[in-house]
Order: C-alpha cells, then sequence, then structure tokens
C-alpha cells in the first residue's frame, strides 16, 4: 500500500498544530492535533446545533478534564450533561453501555443530542456504540485523552463492546464527526498507559512505513519522556496512516485488517487472562511479537528483524513474553482465536508483514500457529 499517496492532511485551525483529514465522501471528518485546546470554546464551534452535548466519561478522567470540557461546550449547547462511568476495559460490558441509555433517557434527550467521548480506548468504543444506537443515530465527538485512543481508537468508526468470550465482538462502524486530540491530556497518563499507547505507535511501521519505525526507534527515548515535538508527530504519522487505511477500506472489507497486527494474538491474551488484567496495548505489544514470530516462520522476516521489534516493544515498557492460559495453552490460544473477527469458516487468519513495510492478511495451520505461541510464552 502506498500510504503517502492517500494522506489528506490540510492546514489548520490557529491553536491547532496539525489537522488530518479522513476521506469517506459525506462523512468526511477531521483529526485536529494540538496542545491545551480542550478547553478552548473555539475548538468546538462549527458542530451541529443541538439542545443537549451529553459528555461521556470515566470516574478517573472527570476530576481532571470534564469540567474544562463542559465549560468550553457551554457557549455551544443550551444544555450539557455528564455521564461519568466506572473505569476500566472490565467495565465494557452491556450494564454500563445501559448506563449511557438511561442517562440519555431520563434526560429525554432527542436525535439531534451530541455526544463527547471524553477518555481513552473504552470510552470512546462505548460512546460511539451508544451512539450509533441511540434513537437509531445521534452525532458524536471523539475526545480522547490517551496516546493509544489519540493514535488508534479514536480513529476510523469502530464502535463496540466486549463479550466474555471475545473482545469487540458486539459493535458497529459509526464515523465521529471530529475527533480532537489534546496532547496536553497526555501529561497526566500513568506510565503504565503511556506505553501500552506506544504498542499502536510501533505497530504502523511493520504493517506500512518502515521510515517510520526507524524514527520511532530513535525517538523512543523523547517519547518515554513525553517530548511535545516527538509527541506531536507520532501522533500525526499515525493518524496519517490510520485515516490512509480506513479512507480505502472503511468496514474492514480487506485492507484495513492490517491494522490489526498484533491483536489477534492480544484479544487472546486479554480474553484469557480475563478483560482488565493486562492494558490493550500490553497485550497488543507482545502479540506483535508473536505475529513477527510467525511472520519469520512463514519466510516473510528473518529472525534479525523479529528481533529487532521484540528489542524495541521492550524499550517501550512493554511484556514481550506471552502468558500461559492454560494447561493445554496452545489449545487454548487457538479456541479464543477462532472467534476473532478475522476468523471465517473457523479458520484463523493473522496479519503477517514482510522487511519492507508490507502487510497482508492469511490464513495459517494450526500446527505453525501452536509452535508459534509454544515458543513465544513463559
Amino acid at each position: 500500500m502506498d500510504v503517502a499517496a492517500t494522506l489528506s492532511t490540510a492546514g489548520t485551525s490557529p491553536g491547532f498544530l496539525h489537522r488530518v483529514t479522513i476521506d469517506l465522501g459525506e462523512r468526511s471528518y477531521a483529526i485536529d492535533i494540538g496542545a491545551e485546546v480542550l478547553g478552548d470554546p473555539g475548538t468546538w464551534a462549527g458542530l451541529p446545533r443541538a439542545a443537549t452535548a451529553a459528555i461521556v466519561t470515566n470516574d478517573v478522567v472527570a476530576p481532571l478534564y470534564l469540567s474544562r470540557l463542559r465549560s468550553a461546550l457551554a457557549p455551544h449547547f443550551p444544555r450539557v450533561l455528564d455521564i461519568v462511568l466506572p473505569d476500566g476495559e472490565a467495565h465494557k460490558d452491556w450494564p454500563t453501555l445501559n448506563r449511557i441509555f438511561d442517562a440519555l433517557l431520563t434526560h429525554a434527550c432527542d436525535r439531534k443530542t451530541v455526544l463527547f467521548a471524553l477518555g481513552g480506548g473504552v470510552i470512546g468504543d462505548m460512546t460511539g456504540f451508544a451512539a450509533a444506537c441511540y434513537q437509531r443515530g445521534v452525532p458524536f465527538v471523539q475526545v480522547p485523552t490517551t496516546l493509544l485512543a489519540q493514535v488508534d481508537s479514536s480513529v476510523g468508526g469502530k464502535t463496540a463492546i466486549n463479550h466474555p468470550l471475545g473482545k469487540n465482538m458486539i459493535g458497529a462502524f459509526y464515523q465521529p464527526l471530529r475527533v480532537v486530540c489534546d496532547l496536553a491530556t497526555l501529561a497526566t497518563l500513568p506510565a503504565r498507559e503511556f506505553s501500552a499507547g506506544l504498542a499502536e505507535v510501533i505497530k504502523y511501521g511493520p504493517i506500512a512505513d518502515p521510515a517510520f519505525l526507524d524514527w520511532v526507534e530513535d525517538r523512543m527515548e523523547a517519547l518515554r519522556a513525553r517530548e511535545p515535538s516527538a509527541l506531536a508527530y507520532a501522533v500525526r504519522r499515525s493518524c496519517e496512516i490510520k485515516a490512509a487505511v480506513v479512507g480505502q477500506d472503511e468496514r474492514e472489507s480487506g485492507l484495513r485488517a492490517i491494522l490489526n497486527f498484533g491483536h489477534t494474538f492480544g484479544h487472546a491474551i486479554e480474553a484469557g487472562l480475563g478483560y482488565g488484567a493486562w492494558l490493550h496495548g500490553e497485550a497488543v505489544g507482545c502479540g506483535m511479537v508473536m505475529a513477527a514470530t510467525l511472520s519469520q516462520r512463514l519466510g516473510r522476516v528473518s529472525a534479525d528483524y523479529v528481533q529487532r521489534l521484540t528489542r524495541l516493544i521492550a524499550a517501550a515498557g512493554l511484556p514481550t513474553r506471552a502468558p500461559r492460559l492454560a494447561d493445554d495453552n496452545a489449545a487454548r490460544y487457538l479456541a479464543l482465536m477462532r472467534v476473532d473477527k478475522k476468523a471465517e469458516a473457523g479458520a484463523i487468519r493473522f496479519i503477517v508483514v514482510d522487511e519492507q513495510g508490507h502487510a497482508e492478511l492469511c490464513p495459517v495451520p494450526d500446527a505453525v500457529v501452536a509452535e508459534v505461541i509454544d515458543a513465544c510464552c513463559v
């Protein structure tokens, strides 16, 4: 895929460092990247007129940023509601989703109500799913406050909740009106959460841009120190690559699947350990080591490449050895991966890469996958 040929990066409004546009025809939207922009009323100009804005957030993010966003939205919306959910992947489920619907119905919110997802990937996914369902669809805006959400989950319109048998198996494709990435929110992110976000940054190099992989290697120390210019470029480039992919394959009929490099293994880790035991980015980081090892077994990359990627993931502060999930460990992994969204007719398909930044989805025999699981598990 020639990512550079499909980028759409426009000029920005005052206060924004970068704007990346996702080209989806009438549903196109901007990803605005800046610092200290969340609390500026000007950031929220141009949204549809509505009687109500509803901010969905969690009990960790709310004390930090809720009042700031509420004040910034007040000039644009006569009524601003707060919906504060419990934090964590363990709450990405039906009962918590219903709390959003309960609040919207209790306050008689109409179909023009605009939802604002203020938080990380869990809040973004659940708010988007609620927006897709409430009165058969209301507008929503992504306001990601974690690195993982800014570079990945807030972009592209995937919304979902988890099921005990599989991650993100119940959801919808539903695009936001806008994504606003305030880099200043990353200053309050715990170190473990920040490292988890770096997994999704690293991912874009192997699947699309070897030069970006080089850049991330060279700037890892600056990234972990949260150096502003390094963060701004990492978020921008990640969004550019994802925008290019989503613009060509919105509903994951083919190309978009490459964005799931490492995720088939990673989702199995999350489900097998219980959601929340490992952060999503931790599981994806380890999953990328497993996917790179699989790529080596298939003759796509060298052992040196696998070692290089493993070192980089470790340098980001992420685990590189997978946990054992059962006595019959490979069988347990394979059972969990059969409910992966990329599986077809019970056959598990994996994203494999080469060393030139190309990725593809392909079926792999269970025996080969089992060898990789045995090689990569502690």
